[in-house]
């Protein structure tokens, strides 16, 4: 620990360490295996022989690089999950949000297959930090569920999910929790290794190649990865006539070149990644017409990488991460541009960790970033704004006995500014969907006869707001039993609102809907005209209350996780239906109707507002390992999420239990997974409930070896019994249900 002298046993089990005279930490790590840390002090004249005894585990335990100190997945009392190895392969999906649907307290967001975000605890978009090697992926994902997240899970090692918040590692954009997708882009080792995929799916025809390479000579490593995925549409049960859904099909591509100086005390690294992905965006139409609209998107992104360790009496390590990206997302209708969003930023942050100091063990985080954002055309529903934040980290853990108590303290300045701020006139009506209490996320524009958006703006402003959030942390692991034990997480967060919560104002071509930011207020004095105006309320910070306990048992056969969590968010921004709707700014002339002007098209509309919620669930996993060749596995988790003066949060993810049987022999490995979705009938107003369903999932690997390549031919099934299901998280839940049965084959291998 402290040191990068790392080594593997041989097949006896033997393994030699070559160290100076001194008192050192030693990390022991075997898969199906505890983990364990062992002190060693080392004496002049002294023999150090060491005997180590591992304890097996049926869950699996994960040495996480999401947090500064070097723990595993059961040492945290923040609750974490890690998907790697085959797992990882065969839950991997088109997107980040579906690739971890399956994770306990994890669901997506789910846009026709073509772009989704992982929902954590019921908490999505700015509250939910989606990292790449722990920099922000700098991308505009978290501006709207239509917009694709620009990381790459086929040529990744593995997924962390932070489940909670993790503000002081990460910022006041973490409130929710963090996902950090790890890859090797900066390599950490000159040894050859590689891994390569191919895989086809029957149910949108998808054809999917990635590969990754690592290698080196003396201290220089270099790594180079690269992908390419087509898909057309996919199919879904067939109902009312309609078996695809329109418009979701996808094609991506993208590298990375990567290459690190490695020192006697650590690596220096710099990476380049190119992503480019074009996809259809499903669910626009107006009326009965079909607009086939697609996202053109292209990311730059550079990052370099450090790690350094020292021996001395006041610094233990310096760990330094910095990061550009320049993200481009193009929106296309009828083959005409339509809005083109822009996101450049740059991101720094400097981890300082002391020696231990009377047995704490910590250190400062200094973080900076920069984004600055814009969106421009007909259909640019927010302006262009920058966001400046600096933040100052403190963290420490101790051991006293079997508790282990971790601390935490951030402040962070927050500034969001921007120019020429428009307050459109807008001409608004009863909609539709108040009269019949239609799905507030229908997807799709009604047509009120009367309804448009006059030309024209009744006020010009510059905006700058400044937040300081303060977050707080304490947090408790308490080996109580042998191979048992509790943790305890108790944080205090606040989160400055985000750019397109204050400041949208316009129609959002990929969700169907009118989108106005809390910065305005809607005057409805039911008998005049109803308007918008300037708040007179402040804008605030959200402000989220955490408590999170944990019950594990990780020793043995069989092991179990349980968690249970509350968090209350005063000031919580989330988009709330109006019974309104507003005109789309659309001219339609001739589209659909033999060259005659359509009547106005309008969008039910949505205001960002603030108000107090409460969330509060459970989350259960249990793990037995029945043979040495078969696992079985039950999870579950439950959210509700309640506005505290009486009603429910939109698109809320219902509760849900799985069941997993896992084969491991020595060529074949199989797994087959069951899930069962509620109904969700715990509604906002305006807004439907989703009926129940059961997903059947399946895959078969089939494991040789070709020289020194390690092969396996895989099947996967998904949807095995052609389930209709809509996904409640969804704002086109009605419009693009889950696809109907798929099979893929592919066929992977590693050296």
């Amino acid at each position: 620990m402290g040191t990068n002298i790392v080594t593997s046993t041989d097949n006896t089990g033997r393994f030699n360490l070559t160290v100076e005279l001194g008192k050192y930490e030693l990390h022991v790590v075997a898969s199906a295996y505890v983990h364990k840390n062992i002190q060693v002090d080392l004496a002049k004249n002294q023999n150090p022989e060491l005997t180590v005894q591992l304890d097996k585990s049926a869950l699996e335990i994960i040495d996480v690089s999401a947090t500064p100190f070097h723990s595993s997945n059961i040492e945290s009392a923040l609750p974490i999950t890690v998907l790697h190895g085959e797992s990882l392969r065969m839950r991997q999906a088109n997107t980040l949000g579906d690739t971890l649907n399956k994770e306990v307290g994890v669901h997506s967001s789910f846009h026709g297959g073509v772009a989704s975000t992982p929902i954590i605890r019921g908490l999505d978009g700015p509250r939910v930090l989606i990292t790449q090697n722990g920099l922000d992926a700098g991308d505009a994902s978290r501006v709207g569920p239509d917009h694709a997240v620009s990381t790459e899970t086929s040529t990744s090692e593995r997924i962390e999910v932070l489940r909670g918040p993790a503000t002081l590692f990460y910022g006041s954009g973490a409130i929710g929790g963090v996902v950090n997708i790890v890859n090797e882009s900066i390599p950490k080792s000159t040894e050859t290794s590689g891994e390569w995929l191919t895989e086809y799916n029957s149910n949108n025809e998808q054809t999917l190649a990635s590969g990754s390479f690592t290698s080196g000579t003396g201290n220089i490593a270099v790594h180079a990865d690269g992908f390419y995925r087509d898909s057309e549409n996919y199919q879904i049960p067939e109902k009312d006539g309609v078996d695809e859904v329109a418009n979701s099909a996808a094609e991506s591509s993208g590298f990375t070149l990567g290459t690190s100086y490695l020192l006697d005390n650590g690596f220096v690294g710099l990476s380049y990644q190119n992503l480019e992905q074009e996809y259809g965006i499903p669910g626009h139409s107006h009326g009965d017409e079909d607009i086939e609209v697609s996202a053109d998107l292209t990311q730059n992104r550079f990052q370099l990488l450090s790690e350094l360790s020292f021996d001395n009496n006041v610094i233990k390590s310096l760990n330094t991460k910095i990061g550009y990206t320049d993200y481009r997302h193009t929106e296309v209708e009828l083959g005409l541009v339509g809005t083109t969003f822009d996101n450049e930023s740059i991101e720094a942050r400097v981890e300082l960790l002391h020696q231990d100091f009377l047995d704490w063990r910590g250190g400062l985080s200094l973080h900076y970033k920069q984004s600055d954002f814009t969106a421009v055309g007909e259909e640019a529903f927010t302006p262009p704004s920058e966001t400046n934040s600096l933040g100052l980290a403190w963290i420490e853990e101790r051991h006293f006995g079997d508790f282990l108590v971790q601390l935490g303290a951030r402040i962070e300045r927050t500034e969001v500014t921007a120019a020429k701020v428009r307050l459109p006139e807008l001409e608004l009506v009863k909609s539709a969907h108040d009269d019949h209490g239609a799905d507030d996320d229908a997807g799709h524009d009604s047509h009120d006869h009367g309804a448009h958006e006059t030309q024209g703006y009744t006020r010009n402003f510059n905006v700058e707001h400044v937040f300081t959030p303060i977050s707080l942390s304490a947090g408790l692991v308490w080996d109580f039993i042998d191979g048992y034990n509790v943790g305890l997480s108790l944080s205090h967060s606040e989160r400055a609102p985000s750019a397109a919560e204050l400041l949208s104002f316009g129609p959002h071509i990929g969700t169907g809907s009118y989108e106005v930011g809390a910065l305005f207020a809607l005057h409805d004095d039911h008998g005049e005209a109803a308007h918008f105006g300037l708040t007179d309320h402040d804008i605030v910070m959200e402000t989220a209350n955490n408590i999170d306990l944990s019950l594990r048992k990780f020793k043995g056969d069989f092991g179990f996780i349980f968690n249970v969590f509350y968090n209350q968010i005063d000031d919580y921004y989330y988009e709330q239906a109006t019974g309104f709707s507003a005109g789309d700014g659309h001219d339609h002339s001739g589209h659909g109707h033999g060259g005659e002007v359509e009547e106005a098209h309008t969008l039910p509309l949505y205001t960002f507002t603030a108000q107090d919620v409460s969330l509060y669930g459970f989350e259960a996993q249990l793990v037995w390992q029945v043979t040495d060749e078969f696992t079985w596995r039950v999870q579950g988790d439950v959210l509700r999420a309640r506005l505290d003066e009486g009603g429910e949060l939109p698109r809320t993810p219902p509760a849900r239990i799985a069941t997993e049987l896992s084969y491991q022999g020595e060529s074949i490995s199989a797994d087959l997974f069951v899930s069962h979705y509620f109904e969700q009938t715990h509604t906002a107003e305006l807004e439907t409930s989703t009926d129940s369903y059961v997903m059947v999932d399946a895959n078969v690997n089939y494991h040789f070896s070709l020289g020194q390549h390690d092969l396996a031919v895989y099947l996967k099934a998904i949807n095995l019994t052609d389930e209709y299901a809509q996904v409640h998280t969804s704002f086109l839940k009605d419009l693009t249900p889950l696809a109907g049965r798929s099979v893929a084959l592919g066929l992977r291998g590693s050296f």
